[in-house]
């Protein structure tokens, strides 16, 4: 029997999950949940229907998991723990400093349904906390670097979209060079916010707007541009279209580490993505932890997870007999 999904939000992340799952035949989109008015909604998938978000509750018994696509400022801690009660769950909170909070809401509510919720899922954090965790396991004795880009920053485009006087833009996040290098030697350095990344923004300004002050608000903005080094560049809206429509992304892990009687032996791990398309890539990564937050919870276990409680076997449609002859 194939597992039923429902979508809660339909976005560029929801349109991501909803191709995903076409190519998972285990899977079935079931259901559409929209803040919109469900008539409005135009989807990629006709047949499946649209309903409203305050309808969910009359799901309860008809949907194996929900997949949460909203965003990690205002929806997902509220719609988590909300619909952990009552379905399987996964999200994409990316919020790092509020994982913890996060997780905790979760897990009161998932357990109180005896239902799996398992949060944060997606690349970074994700795959990318996975590999950094491996890489700690495997050499102890070492250092963490964590490169991101070049790509499109969603959340520091938002930021960027509230300055006053901003009508629309995108920002690139860009690994320095100097620095990246400097790890993949050995070297092992101390490199401080600055030195690893550098921001670059692409602005259309509204009529008039004052351009000096726009930068500047841009560039001393704290948590998202103040601690980088920011270009900002002022585009017209069709130079926007044309030249910075897409969604890359993707980026580096990398652990340096020592092994040896004396630590003489250097050695190094490095996982890397490249991102046509940063939402769609989430989105696989978040159907595939559906099947693994299915198979828990058939188990008996309820409460909240992260990427680091699931088993790999778990992810996969393949049996683990599969598994064992082809990729072990």
């Amino acid at each position: 029997m194939s597992i039923r999904v429902g979508i809660v939000g339909y976005g560029n992340l929801g349109r991501g999950v909803e191709l995903a799952l076409r190519m998972n035949p285990d899977m079935e989109l079931a259901a559409f949940f929209t803040r919109r008015a469900p008539e409005t909604l135009k989807t990629l998938s006709p047949a499946v229907p649209v309903h409203h978000v305050d309808t969910l509750p009359d799901f309860k018994d008809q949907l194996d998991v929900l997949i949460l696509c909203g965003g990690s400022a205002t929806d997902l801690p509220v719609q988590t723990p909300a619909c952990g009660k009552l379905f399987n769950v996964v999200d994409s909170f990316d919020t790092h400093a509020k994982i913890p909070e996060h997780f905790a809401n979760c897990d009161e509510s998932a357990k109180a349904g005896g239902k799996v919720t398992l949060i944060s899922a997606g690349w970074d954090p994700g795959l990318f906390s996975l590999q950094r965790l491996m890489g700690q396991c495997i050499l102890p004795n070492g250092s963490d670097y964590t490169f991101w880009g070049k790509g499109i920053s969603q959340g520091h485009g938002d930021a960027v979209r509230r300055v006053p006087g901003v009508k629309d833009a995108k920002q690139y996040t860009i690994p320095v060079p100097q620095a990246l290098e400097r790890v993949r030697s050995g070297e092992n350095p101390q490199l401080t916010t600055r030195e690893k990344h550098t921001r670059e923004c692409f602005v259309v300004a509204e009529e008039g707007a004052d351009l000096a002050r726009i930068e500047n608000d841009i560039k001393t903005m704290p948590n998202y541009f103040a601690d980088y080094d920011t270009t900002v560049h002022f585009v017209s809206q069709e130079e926007l279209i044309r030249d910075h429509s897409g969604m890359p992304h993707g980026g580096f892990v990398v652990r340096s580490g020592v092994t040896g009687a004396e630590g003489e032996t250097k050695q190094m791990i490095e996982y890397s993505l490249k991102l046509g398309s940063n939402p769609e890539f989430t989105a696989s990564v978040l159907v595939c932890c559906a099947r693994a937050v299915c198979r828990m919870n058939q188990e008996g276990q309820s409460g909240a997870k992260t990427i680091f409680d699931v088993p790999p076997a778990y992810l996969s449609a393949k049996s683990g007999e599969e598994l064992r002859k082809n990729l072990l």
